[in-house]
């Protein structure tokens, strides 16, 4: 009987916690739409605030990191600073090298880089 007594304390934690996950999960999915929101409506500042919150959820979700760091680059590029821009995506290639966004920063790395020498 003491047995079964752990058993269901056990199941309840395992429920607790991906209850726990999946709100985490919603919250860092709005907080991403937020973003790119913001980023459609032109409100860069806007979106870098959002991504830094994105940033602090998603560290134990790892797998977003390469979308949130290209939306980041896209943000930089608008507002003109295309050397933060270039590391943006430069660390995209390097760490995600096999994400699609990692193929989308290579894509903007030759744009910027055909229209600036230095950023080669």
């Amino acid at each position: 009987m003491r047995l079964l007594a752990q058993g269901y304390k056990w199941c309840g934690i395992v429920v607790i916690v991906g209850f726990t996950s999946a709100c985490t999960t919603h919250r860092i999915s709005n907080q991403l739409d937020m973003a790119y929101e913001h980023y459609n409506g032109g409100d860069c500042v806007a979106t870098l605030h959002s991504l830094s919150r994105v940033d602090r959820m998603i560290r134990a979700r790892r797998y977003m990191q390469p979308e949130v760091s290209f939306l980041r680059g896209l943000c930089l590029e608008r507002q003109g600073y295309l050397m933060d821009a270039v590391e943006t995506y430069r660390y995209i290639v390097k760490l995600y090298p096999e994400s699609e966004y990692a193929y989308r920063a290579r894509a903007r790395l030759k744009v910027l880089g055909g229209a600036q020498n230095p950023l080669k």
